[in-house]
């Protein structure tokens, strides 16, 4: 990925706001760890795009991203390939191409950014949702693709086809829209069960390190606040902010916790170890966006436009973002 340092940089004693500190931050990080062009361009629709509407241009993405270290060949494959994945679908006018969300595409979005931008939820009655999906019902495949989704959900594998996570109401829907998505309703068993004290055998929350990596987790996490939190800190230190530099970091942060979180199953407190740093992390982003999105969304409204022209206002959801902004 070839970077510009003129455009990182640009005019740090002229008209611009850039921050050559946070240029080379910025620079630093697509050099040591250059994103991978699709997901970069699933992080940017679902952080920025999909709250304007979830729709834009194609030329108009590709000039967006091109900061980032994407090119054009590339924004160009990674979209081809999210509508042939059915996350997109495509609109012509002439040469220009119009992309947006499909419905499957934004149920995808959904799912994950809730666990991204949600509150911790600490409400937990001590019940376990169960999955039953024994090789009798569901193919090889069948099984592989509901252990995939519901791994994105916080269900840990007890065995090859019994998967299991701490109940909550809130989260329930979102396990039968898995199911009859992936048309397993009709021969997945869901159940709620509790542990029995009273027989004295082994509990279901003592089986929770043999179903999820949480160690593994808890090290992504620390990596992440040590990578961004200094950066976070020289945005804190400026009285004016650069919009292109808040639109860049802000996208390069929830790619990076984007990534963590999908690995995390959100386990309530009573089966994480002490001083789990997840809180860190969020708490880490939740400031970041409330110090940077109105800078951030002004330079989204200048790269991008749809078919009726500027780029709509944000989503009432959008501002409700790590419990407000």
């Amino acid at each position: 990925m070839a970077l510009s340092t003129a455009a990182l940089e640009r005019d740090a004693s002229g008209a611009g706001l850039a921050d050559a500190r946070i240029a080379r931050w910025i620079r630093r990080e697509l050099e040591q760890r250059p994103p991978k062009a699709k997901s970069l361009v699933v992080t940017v629709w679902g952080d920025a795009i999909a709250p304007h509407g979830g729709a834009v241009w194609l030329s108009g993405l590709i000039r967006l991203l091109a900061p980032l270290g994407l090119n054009e060949r590339l924004v160009r494959t990674s979209v081809y390939r999210l509508a042939q994945e059915g996350w997109l679908e495509a609109q012509q006018d002439g040469r220009r191409s119009l992309y947006r969300l499909t419905a499957t595409g934004l149920r995808r979005f959904e799912h994950a950014y809730r666990r991204i931008y949600a509150p911790p939820d600490g409400d937990w009655d001590g019940s376990w949702e169960v999955v039953l999906a024994p090789g009798a019902v569901l193919s090889a495949g069948e099984r592989r693709e509901l252990r995939r989704e519901l791994g994105w959900e916080g269900f840990g594998a007890l065995t090859a086809g019994m998967f299991l996570r701490p109940a909550r109401a809130a989260s329930r829907e979102t396990l039968g829209e898995i199911v009859r998505a992936l048309g397993v309703e009709r021969r997945a068993v869901v159940l709620i069960a509790r542990d029995a004290p009273e027989l004295e055998f082994r509990s279901l929350q003592a089986l929770a390190g043999d179903c999820w990596h949480v160690a593994a987790v808890a090290a992504e996490y620390r990596r992440f606040v040590a990578r961004f939190g200094p950066v976070l800190e020289r945005f804190r230190a400026r009285t004016d902010l650069d919009p292109e530099q808040c639109f860049m970091v802000r996208s390069l942060l929830i790619h990076a916790f984007r990534r963590v979180t999908l690995h995390d199953p959100q386990l309530p407190a009573e089966l994480l170890p002490a001083a789990w740093p997840s809180p860190d992390a969020y708490a880490l982003c939740r400031d970041f966006y409330r110090l940077t999105y109105k800078f951030a969304e002004q330079h989204l409204a200048a790269r991008l436009e749809t078919r009726d022209g500027p780029l709509p206002p944000a989503a009432p959801y959008f501002y409700e973002r790590f419990g407000g902004i």
